[in-house]
């Protein structure tokens, strides 16, 4: 694999983005949002201001499981298939590069627009605040943003194996709006149908194993396990536990659900 190959199909892909705004126009919804919440965000106990990291870090944890991965199904759906569509992908073929370049070329491309729009608008919050976040405060947010952006990563890695499956950009995008149906919407609700069908009896390790199998709930786990209040609130002290909620396991999940995607895209591709 010839890497200058692969970041030269991923410059293009980053500069296409710059150029049609899509990086500033996210990054600008990012911190237009987070504002609003750590200003407003308790309006609804008659408290205006920002009062703790930890209860904007609770609030947007909810923004960013809605919006950021269909922001990146929408980013990457047809990044291969929309290519095939405008005829334009057999003339990339033609080109000095294999299959498996120009995928991981257009993934790390818009993976890269999709990092620097969600950290430019959570980064400027960040920035807004600094007066009233101490350093450990920081490095909280901070992971945060880090967490959204591996979140970002997962659904445009599923995003670019829908587009190389999907026979035109209709389906692709019928199959990426479905995936964040079931990822974001029907997954926790069949997981607690389960759960009180059986009484409470069907949880335990088996239960939080489950829930890694879903980014979404990965990406919560990670942001919400560490504030106490709002830990009890989302009630995972009893749902998931302590033991499991640690960064050494639930990275290397986050970039599972990053690689398996992409390499079965990647797969297909190819043959």
């Amino acid at each position: 694999m010839e890497m200058r190959q692969v970041a030269t199909i991923a410059g293009k892909e980053f500069r296409d983005r710059i150029r049609n705004r899509w990086v500033l126009a996210i990054a600008v919804l990012f911190a237009v949002f987070a504002l609003l919440i750590a200003w407003f965000g308790g309006a609804q106990q008659g408290a205006v201001g920002f009062r703790s990291v930890e209860l904007l870090i609770a609030s947007l944890v909810s923004l960013v499981i809605y919006l950021l991965p269909l922001i990146a199904l929408v980013l990457g759906f047809d990044a291969v298939v929309g290519e095939r569509e405008q005829g334009s992908l057999d003339l990339l073929l033609s080109l000095p590069l294999t299959r498996v370049e120009l995928l991981l070329g257009k993934y790390l491309g818009l993976a890269a627009a999709l990092a620097v729009s969600t950290l430019g608008g959570f980064g400027l919050v960040a920035a807004i605040l600094a007066m009233q976040l101490d350093p450990a405060a920081f490095l909280r947010y901070g992971g945060f943003i880090l967490s959204s952006v591996l979140l970002g990563l997962v659904f445009l890695s599923l995003a670019v194996m829908v587009s190389v499956f999907a026979a035109d950009r209709t389906r692709a995008s019928g199959l990426a709006i479905g995936l964040w149906f079931f990822f974001v919407l029907v997954f926790d609700l069949l997981l607690l149908g389960v759960l009180v069908a059986s009484g409470g009896s069907f949880g335990g390790e088996l239960f939080a194993w489950l829930l890694l199998l879903n980014p979404a709930d990965v990406f919560r786990i990670m942001n919400v396990f560490s504030l106490g209040e709002v830990r009890e609130l989302y009630g995972l002290d009893t749902l998931f536990p302590a033991s499991l909620a640690v960064p050494w396991l639930l990275v290397p999940v986050m970039l599972l659900w990053i690689v398996v995607p992409l390499g079965i895209a990647a797969w297909r591709f190819r043959n």
